[in-house]
């Protein structure tokens, strides 16, 4: 299924032959301070360890060597934010010497090389500029995502213990202002370690009280470096020494913090940026995550830079700031020539503007690949966004421990064919397999848990922060000499990967394990339908059946139990009776992180009727009231008449 053009499977093969060349000589793009002799150590940490002996500092690579070589007065920064009326631009030279001054803030604060420094805030430019003034100087930042719960952020901060809290008065929300500084507060209060300081940027939307002793006012700290002319040299760390802590999101208890290396971010990152997205340096890259996520350190702050290309910061959503055109008037606007967000959004575009008339408004001349991962990206959108862009649509798919792509199709080494519902095949370094419960490797077609063979490939999680065991324990030991992904699907006869969902949302119903992702592409094929979620719900004949939620597109007009009634004979029809298939209900809207993945876990736990608490990554509480709402008449009545 290759085509003549793509050098894909040679590339491939050679990084699984020779990973130690293939990787050595990726590393020559970047700047060492002094160079890894050795490229690979497999007796260091817990599958080994990447540049074990190499010196180097990420911000010089994302700043410095850039100003220093040509491109000072290029764009490094685009802040975007329909949500303040504003657009903000910072040169490479601009930036570097914001990103010293801060770094220089830090220092003398008595902040330094290991020292944890914690971000707490919305989507600006000064975010951008704390998390490479950490690299800089050696600190290790962990950004939490801007206007989590206090409780969430006290875990964090116990866990991180940091010396230094960065955040901000407020953050902007369509229609309201999120006051961060109470938040933040309550969080140190529940917190046993306490920060040395926290620096606050006062935004104009909405300013806050600080603490005599404790916290510091941001632009007033800059004004002062500023006038005395501090700077930051640029920290040498070691390759293995962590750039970040980033906690997985939804977790209990302990949360789990992956650390990041330098050295195998470094590497990865930048082999990606053209290799896999297929970005020239000098052209504009648009990843439209939060930074409060893996995506947004990865591809918002991160291998932009270090590839020296432009990248864009949007604070704004893409409905509702203003309408379902705000995507494509900022790739109009600043000739952007790759978009990498989450299928949700173009889920939602797609039901504010199904023909896509807001497309047509705008001059995307420049606009070449549209790029999805952060859920399963279902066929009917993927088609839908081919159909109205006219570009390729490339799904993939990774992990926020994996830190960059698992399996994509990669646009500079020549695209491959697309396969709907596939985000094709796996990326250098990453042998895909699919096995069993055993271990065992399956049949072609076969679904199973998805694993990677060990050794991971660069920028991988080293481990989870002081918690080795609970990493092995998560991801090592399930299926030895692999690591567990967690989520199910299989391999095709060309080596292609289907994701089909995480492994807690295969259902099994009277003995057959079905796909929900499978449904899921069935409901979201019907016309009328924009985004759909299907879980398993408690059955007490047949263990689980299948329960799906819809949300009809705008402008349908017809009674929503006639098209019920038409999804459930759709899925009847392709998978046949066995899916025990009965149960469409029609929501508003559908609960959402921040990030757009659907809280499947917590609507499940609704419709079983089971304890459930509010998750913090959830956009906006009040639809699980809705939800809530629609599910308990309706599964009464599923009841009563079984």
């Amino acid at each position: 299924m290759t085509t003549t053009t793509s050098r894909y499977r040679a590339v491939h093969a050679r990084s699984l032959a020779d990973p130690t060349g293939f990787w050595g000589e990726a590393a020559q793009e970047i700047d060492w301070i002094a160079p890894p002799k050795t490229i690979f150590d497999p007796a260091m940490g817990l599958y080994g360890r990447w540049f074990v002996d190499g010196v180097v500092n990420t911000c010089y690579n994302a700043l410095d060597r850039h100003v220093a070589n040509g491109r000072a007065d290029q764009v490094a920064l685009i802040h975007d934010s329909p949500l303040s009326k504003t657009v903000t631009k910072l040169t490479y030279a601009q930036m570097l010497h914001e990103v010293a001054t801060f770094g220089a803030i830090m220092r003398d604060m008595g902040v330094g090389k290991g020292d944890r420094v914690i971000l707490y805030m919305p989507m600006v430019p000064e975010a951008m500029i704390a998390m490479l003034a950490c690299a800089r100087i050696g600190a290790v930042h962990s950004v939490v995502f801007g206007g989590f719960a206090a409780k969430e952020l006290a875990t964090r901060i116990e866990d991180a213990k940091p010396k230094l809290i960065l955040s901000a008065s407020c953050g902007l929300e369509p229609g309201r202002i999120v006051h961060y500084k109470p938040l933040l507060d309550e969080a140190i209060a529940l917190s046993h370690i306490k920060p040395d300081a926290c620096i606050i940027l006062q935004r104009p939307q909405h300013g806050c009280d600080l603490i005599t002793g404790r916290d510091h006012d941001w632009n007033a700290l800059r004004a002062t470096a500023i006038a005395a002319k501090a700077q930051a040299a640029c920290v040498p760390v070691r390759a293995t020494d962590p750039l970040y802590i980033l906690y997985t999101s939804g977790t209990t208890g302990k949360p789990k913090g992956v650390v990041r290396d330098n050295g195998g971010h470094l590497v990865a990152l930048k082999w990606s940026m053209f290799n896999l997205y297929g970005v020239k340096p000098g052209e504009v890259f648009w990843c439209g995550s939060d930074i409060g996520w893996v995506v947004g350190h990865s591809y918002i702050i991160y291998a932009p830079l270090l590839h020296g290309a432009t990248s864009i910061m949007y604070e704004g959503k893409p409905i509702g700031t203003p309408d379902a055109g705000a995507f494509w008037r900022v790739i109009a606007e600043h000739k952007a020539v790759a978009l990498f967000t989450a299928p949700t959004a173009f889920r939602a575009i797609r039901k504010e503007d199904p023909d896509g008339a807001m497309i047509r408004k705008h001059d995307l001349t420049h606009f070449r690949t549209l790029f999805l991962a952060g859920e399963r990206a279902d066929p009917p959108t993927v088609a839908w966004a081919e159909t109205q862009l006219k570009v390729p649509v490339i799904d993939h798919w990774w992990q926020t421990e994996t830190g960059w792509c698992i399996a994509g199709n990669p646009v500079g080494l020549g695209l491959l064919p697309v396969k709907h519902g596939s985000p094709t095949v796996p990326m250098p370094g990453y042998r895909i397999e699919v096995v069993d419960e055993a271990a065992k490797p399956v049949p072609a077609g076969t679904m199973g848990s998805i694993v990677i063979k060990l050794p991971l490939p660069p920028a991988c999680l080293a481990t989870l922060w002081e918690q080795d065991e609970r990493c092995k324990e998560a991801y090592f030991n399930e299926f030895p000499g692999y690591y567990k992904t967690s989520d199910a699907g299989y391999l095709d006869a060309d080596g292609y990967v289907f994701v089909m969902g995480r492994t807690d949302d295969i259902i099994n119903v009277a003995g057959h394990r079905l796909s929900t992702g499978g449904m899921e592409e069935i409901l979201a094929s019907h016309p009328d339908v924009a985004e759909c979620a299907v879980l398993g719900i408690k059955d007490a004949i047949k263990g689980e059946v299948p329960c799906g939620l819809l949300v009809m597109k705008a402008g349908v007009t017809r009674p929503v139990a006639e098209i019920e009634k038409e999804v459930v004979a759709l899925v009847r029809e392709t998978l046949g009776p066995v899916a025990a298939f009965k149960l469409a209900i029609t929501v508003a809207r559908l609960p959402k992180t921040r990030s757009g993945k659907i809280l499947r876990g917590t609507i499940k736990k609704i419709a079983d009727g089971d304890a459930w608490t509010m998750p913090a990554t959830i956009e906006d509480p009040k639809v699980l009231d809705e939800i809530e709402g629609a599910l308990k008449p309706r599964m009464y009545k599923a009841v009563f008449e079984a």
